[in-house]
């Protein structure tokens, strides 16, 4: 942080950057941030895009990057060891003149993670399930959001009619042309079929949008060290952000969407085994909360309600396995 660098030497942003994710990981992780922020970028040329970020304050941060989509180098791009060498500079007493170095974090937006080993991929979505579970399992009435949501009934139903709305108008955007963007094809098709299938209510907290690129990752452990962009939370059905987090497994590799669908040998775990993984994550902490209930340690009023769902999750776990295997 600075408080002068020459504005001019900026431009507006050319590489895009999502600045509302960028302000609340900031804001979480920076004491003296104040927002909003106003982001520039570099004029001057760089391998790695390196932007200008200006809080209300008007004190100065410079953010380095990774450029996005897959790169050609696993190494040319390692803003990671240009942390590390100047963070050990800077707090090693070693009068060397760096600039201090305040976050280092790793958000990965190809689902693959083809650039991180086999092993650690495996582990990075093995995380990815194992905090979507905890999530799930948060008594969301004892921390104060029992009003969070419009109705813990009915969340499909709600989220589809609620979407119907929306499509109807989108359908109906025209261009300078006077060309409409037109209805979603199939969409009746889609909503009969949920109305056959309609899912049994279940109710926690639900992200809304749970993915890999929403989860923040340790810059060299690997952990999750937070979950970003919670502006579609709200409470209701879990099985929706398993459903978001799991959907590319399901779609074909067309346009931008990265899917999975047709690849045979995939660099990733199967859908399956994260399901799998899934259950038995919720099975597990089900069984810890009824062993502190049992031990009278649990810090819950609402925690009885949940006493033995362990085991009837187990068996859902083991029927629905059995019915996609």
């Amino acid at each position: 942080m600075k408080k002068s660098i020459n504005v001019q030497e900026t431009s507006d942003v050319r590489l895009s950057i999502d600045i509302l994710k960028l302000e609340k990981y900031l804001q979480a992780n920076l004491q003296n941030l104040k927002l909003p922020l106003e982001v520039r970028q570099f004029k001057f040329g760089q391998s790695n895009p390196t932007y200008l970020l200006i809080d209300a304050n008007k004190n100065h941060y410079v953010l380095r990057k990774k450029p996005p989509g897959q790169l050609l180098s696993t190494t040319a791009h390692a803003v990671e060891r240009e942390f590390r060498i100047l963070d050990a500079l800077s707090k090693g007493n070693t009068q060397i003149p760096v600039p201090k170095v305040y976050l280092l974090c790793r958000v990965f937006e190809d689902i693959r993670l083809l650039s991180l080993p086999r092993e650690v991929r495996n582990q990075c979505w093995y995380l990815a399930i194992e905090t979507l579970a905890k999530l799930h399992k948060v008594d969301y009435i004892s921390i104060g959001l029992e009003s969070y949501g419009r109705s813990s009934k009915n969340f499909y139903s709600r989220q589809i009619n609620s979407l119907l709305k929306i499509t109807k108008v989108q359908a109906q955007v025209k261009d300078e042309n006077g060309n409409q963007v037109g209805p979603l094809p199939k969409l009746d098709e889609i909503i009969e079929w949920f109305k056959r299938n309609e899912i049994k209510d279940e109710t926690s907290i639900v992200h809304g949008d749970y993915r890999i690129d929403n989860l923040i990752f340790h810059s060299t452990e690997t952990k999750v060290i937070g979950i970003i962009d919670w502006e579609l939370s709200t409470i209701g059905h879990p099985l929706s952000d398993l459903a978001s987090l799991l959907l590319l497994y399901y779609i074909k590799d067309t346009g931008p969407f990265i899917g999975l669908r047709d690849i045979k040998d995939l660099p990733i775990p199967t859908v399956n085994e994260l399901i799998k993984l899934y259950c038995e994550k919720l099975a597990v902490i089900a069984q810890g909360l009824t062993a502190r209930i049992f031990r009278k340690q649990s810090s819950s009023a609402e925690a009885k309600l949940y006493l033995g769902l362990f085991k009837p999750i187990m068996y859902q776990a083991y029927e629905f396995l059995n019915s996609i295997l």
